[in-house]
């Protein structure tokens, strides 16, 4: 079986789409339409489904990506770094959501930047959990940090670590708040506190009134701003209430720029997957950064 055949193939896969496949392989999309054909009359079978939007996997493109991948990656990757490991640095390339990215994992993964002889290049980047799902299963990305686990056999993943959430606020607003009130009344005692997010959908005050309160939020968005670090510095600064991972707001805590409004007996949390594609794990530069952040995890409890 022609080896050009199989790579097309696991990009089209990955990709979900001939003309996305088409342009991360330099190549035109008739041409990988033609190769895609080519590999269905050689197997006999259909491989992709036409749809739309896209393609999707019949059975046996499922089963031969699941067989093919892991060592099409293992070629591209003695393709890439050659033969010689000890006069080559390896890169590793990390994608996840950028607040937890910049905070946990990248200090920990330096600490395997050196030269030690085992040491590799770090290239990072940030998104959602679906654009780094995504970019995972089309090659861009080594190792990825999700809150979402993937489905399929293209992708492993396994829970790297959970994060509590914390309502908190500046302490100018915490003393309008009365303790009893919001104990026996919940949330209805809190609707006149503005609100820092980091979407019109509020996800974190959602996904915290649900959990702690068995309620919807009434209250929209004061401030809304698309990273967590910006809504604790403008928590701090008095903007409104918001519903912080607590190992981001845990400094701000200690110096009492922010303080807890609620204390629930169970809090809310949020895990986090560390997921490589399927047989990556045999490659030694994304076993020890997948084996370094487990360990480093261990710690951030």
């Amino acid at each position: 079986m022609d080896l050009a055949l199989l790579r097309t193939f696991v990009t089209v896969h990955r990709a979900g789409s001939f003309t996305r496949a088409a342009a991360l392989l330099g190549l035109s999309q008739p041409a990988v339409t033609s190769q895609i054909r080519t590999l269905e009359r050689q197997l006999g079978r259909p491989l992709f489904l036409r749809q739309a939007r896209g393609v999707t996997p019949t059975t046996m493109g499922d089963e031969l990506a699941h067989k093919a991948a892991p060592h099409l990656d293992a070629l591209v990757e003695i393709a890439e770094g050659g033969l010689d490991d000890e006069s080559s640095l390896r890169t590793l390339h990390l994608a996840g959501p950028p607040e937890f990215t910049a905070e946990r994992a990248l200090p920990a993964l330096t600490e395997l930047t050196g030269d030690d002889g085992q040491g590799f290049a770090l290239r990072a980047s940030f998104g959602t959990a679906e654009e780094v799902l995504e970019g995972l299963a089309a090659g861009h990305h080594d190792l990825a940090i999700s809150t979402a686990r993937p489905r399929g056999p293209l992708l492993t993943a396994g829970p790297l670590c959970d994060e509590e959430h914390v309502l908190v606020a500046a302490p100018r607003w915490a003393q309008r708040i009365d303790p009893e009130a919001l104990r026996l009344k919940g949330a209805p005692s809190l609707e006149n506190l503005p609100v820092v997010e980091v979407h019109e959908s509020l996800p974190f005050v959602s996904r915290y009134w649900a959990s702690v309160f068995d309620s919807r939020p009434a209250a929209s968005g004061t401030v809304i701003v698309p990273d967590l670090r910006a809504v604790l510095a403008c928590t701090s600064a008095g903007a409104g209430l918001a519903v912080l991972p607590r190992y981001l707001c845990a400094a701000a805590l200690d110096r009492e720029e922010v303080v807890t409004l609620h204390e629930p007996a169970v809090p809310p949390l949020r895990t986090y997957f560390l997921v490589v594609r399927t047989g990556t794990l045999a490659l030694p530069h994304v076993a020890r950064a997948h084996e370094w952040l487990h360990r480093a995890a261990t710690s951030w409890g």
